[in-house]
Formats: C-alpha cells, sequence, structure tokens
C-alpha cells in the first residue's frame, strides 16, 4: 500500500473518532499529601478536543488520500 492510502486511513479513523466521542480524552489521579497511612489524591481530566469541521476535513481528506492511494500507476 502507498504512503497516500496509509495516511488517508489513519485520518478517516481520527475523522470518525472526532465524530464519535467529540475528541480524545483520559483522566490522571496525582498524589497530592501522604500523611502515614493516609493520601490525600486527587483527579485531573485531560483531552483534545476535535470539532466537527475538522473532524469533517479529516474524514473527507483521509477518503481522497485512499482513493488517491487506490490507483494504479
Amino acid at each position: 500500500m502507498k504512503p497516500a492510502g496509509i495516511i488517508g486511513i489513519i485520518l478517516i479513523i481520527v475523522g470518525i473518532v472526532g465524530f464519535a466521542y467529540g475528541g480524545l480524552g483520559w483522566r490522571e489521579e496525582k498524589k497530592d499529601a501522604q500523611l502515614g497511612p493516609i493520601e490525600i489524591k486527587h483527579t485531573e481530566g485531560h483531552g483534545i478536543s476535535f470539532p466537527p469541521v475538522v473532524s469533517g476535513i479529516c474524514l473527507v481528506g483521509g477518503i481522497v488520500l485512499v482513493a488517491i492511494g487506490s490507483r494504479k500507476s
């Protein structure tokens, strides 16, 4: 498979994830203090949000790149 086709598949996946979830997110647990057996922790949320326009551009661009990559020379 040509590199354009591989990049196109990656863009299609990113576009679908952007539409389905609105982006990628994860949580990280951090320890604030420890006093003997007692621990004080908090959870922080991090993420990358994808506007629907960007998701659509990724999806259409991926489809175009897959079509270009599948052409015979």
